[in-house]
């Protein structure tokens, strides 16, 4: 539970100072798509990051390894739709975009083992 609070916070302060950092220093750098493609990044970013909490929680409450699950696909998904977003707009390598759905699905599967650690609730 204690990992997830961390990498929680960890990723929500990260996200915070790459929305700025997308504000201030990339307007100018990246085109009006790129600037998106970016933002997106950041906004799936924040919004696993306090996902993490919730699989925290669900870790304390039920001791279920669906949320175990829950938790490390929030990281894994993060890493790879946030930061292949990230990279696709700071490079312009179109083809990383390919790896941006596989972080996609691994949120899905993140929201799933969340859904099934309920299960497990009191």
């Amino acid at each position: 539970m204690k990992l997830f609070v961390m990498l929680g916070a960890l990723l929500g302060g990260l996200s915070v100072a790459a929305g700025a950092f997308g504000a201030h220093a990339l307007r100018a750098q990246l085109t009006p798509r790129m600037l998106e493609v970016f933002e997106t990044g950041v906004r799936y970013q924040m919004y696993h990051a306090l996902a993490l909490f919730a699989a925290a929680w669900m870790v304390q409450q039920t001791q279920a390894q669906s949320a175990q699950v829950a938790g490390w696909a929030f990281v894994l998904g993060t890493l790879l739709f946030s930061g292949s977003l990230y990279a696709m707009a700071l490079t312009g390598a179109r083809g990383l975009g390919m790896i941006t759905p596989i972080g996609g699905v691994v949120f899905i599967i993140g929201w799933v083992a969340l859904a099934l650690s309920a299960l497990k609730l009191a």
